[in-house]
């Protein structure tokens, strides 16, 4: 039998290259239409508000532990089953990773690499209770995943969904580390905006490790999936990876997938199945120092490939060409440009900068597509 944690980078099995002939932006539509969108899926089934912190008996002074007492109800362990092929046959293999109760009537929000082929799903409360769970549908684009149990009036947790989030803020993850469920960590927000780098991923900037919000609270395998939450209550994120000391050299680095990110994601998953995915239609790499001698420019996402008749094609832009912003927006690397196409949605029009052989820029624009999973 295997048995393997469904955890953070770099214990992502199935996370393999996602770039190949699209670039993606999945699973976020621009704030109103997502709004309009997912506004009545939540209107009764979704915590509004953050939990009633004055019911907690935890002394004020310990704002942690009045995160976790609160919490705790929320946050569960994702025990799953699967058969995996093997040089020598057919393995059963289990792995444990974390989840946040979404809505009420049974919705739980995991990373899509913990249930990804899976067979069996099994949700652990903090109550010590347990459930079999379905698989409701996963984006591996922004490695979030729904699952669902039979269940109601569940403790659905509170999401902040504003983009307000501030450096050296409070940050709490719970989550079920090895197994060890409803543990707690604490640090802060560390940054803003961040990618886990091609170089650490095999050499392909994965879409679904940008635009994340880093913390030093400490993250570890099983913990995918569980929570990050803020001082009043308010999920910020979904803990997904962790650049592991003993091969990075870096200490206390862990990200979590912005909560409006899971938010959006988890709507379109329980509506339709799947998430709506723009994409540009190429395959990059970051600026190297030749290319940017070349091209005379120190930063962006270059164009390895522009098949015909993707949407980037068809727009104009091509082989060889450095795309530096969107709609004004700033590209310094393939990872910049994935987490700005996260702002739009299928059939958007954006405003492409490119810079050409020998310096000269220029302006396309291109109407996204939609790529299925």
């Amino acid at each position: 039998m295997i048995r393997r944690s469904r955890a953070v980078f770099p214990m992502l099995p199935i996370m393999t290259a996602l770039l190949t002939l699209a670039l993606v932006a999945a699973g976020c539509s621009s704030e109103g239409n997502t709004q309009d969108q997912s506004s009545e899926t939540r209107q009764e089934n979704v915590a509004q508000g953050p939990p009633d912190m004055s019911s907690s008996e935890v002394p004020g002074e310990e704002p942690v532990a009045r995160v976790a007492d609160q919490l705790r109800p929320s946050v569960v362990q994702i025990n799953v089953q699967s058969v995996e092929e093997t040089p020598y046959g057919p393995q059963r293999g289990e792995g444990v990773g974390s989840g946040v109760i979404y809505r009420q009537d049974g919705y739980i929000i995991t990373n899509n690499h913990v249930v990804q082929g899976s067979g069996n799903v099994e949700v652990g409360f903090a109550s010590g209770d347990t459930a079999s769970a379905e698989v409701v549908g996963g984006d591996p684009f922004t490695d979030i995943a729904v699952v669902k149990v039979d269940r109601g009036d569940l403790p659905a947790a509170s999401f902040r969904t504003e983009h307000n989030l501030d450096v050296g803020q409070l940050a709490v993850a719970i989550g079920s580390p090895q197994g060890f469920d409803s543990t707690v960590t604490a640090g802060v927000v560390s940054g803003l905006g961040r990618e886990v780098p091609a170089n650490l991923t095999g050499g392909t900037q994965e879409a679904s490790l940008v635009d994340l919000v880093q913390t030093d609270a400490a993250i570890s395998p099983g913990s995918s999936g569980g929570a990050l939450v803020d001082r009043s209550g308010r999920i910020i994120g979904i803990n997904v990876a962790y650049l592991p000391p003993a091969q990075t050299g870096a200490e206390s680095i862990g990200f979590a997938i912005p909560s409006q990110t899971a938010v959006q994601t988890a709507d379109q998953l329980i509506s339709t199945g799947q998430a709506s995915n723009a994409y540009l239609g190429v395959r990059l790499s970051d600026v190297n120092q030749e290319t940017a001698e070349q091209f005379d420019t120190q930063a962006g996402a270059l164009v390895e490939q522009a098949p015909q008749g993707e949407p980037a094609s068809q727009a104009g832009i091509r082989q060889g060409d450095i795309i530096t912003a969107v709609d004004g927006r700033e590209v310094e690397n393939t990872g910049d440009l994935l987490s700005a196409l996260r702002r739009y949605q299928p059939g958007d029009t954006v405003e492409i900068t490119l810079v050409r052989n020998g310096g000269n820029e220029t302006t396309v624009n291109v109407t996204l597509g939609e790529r299925s999973q």
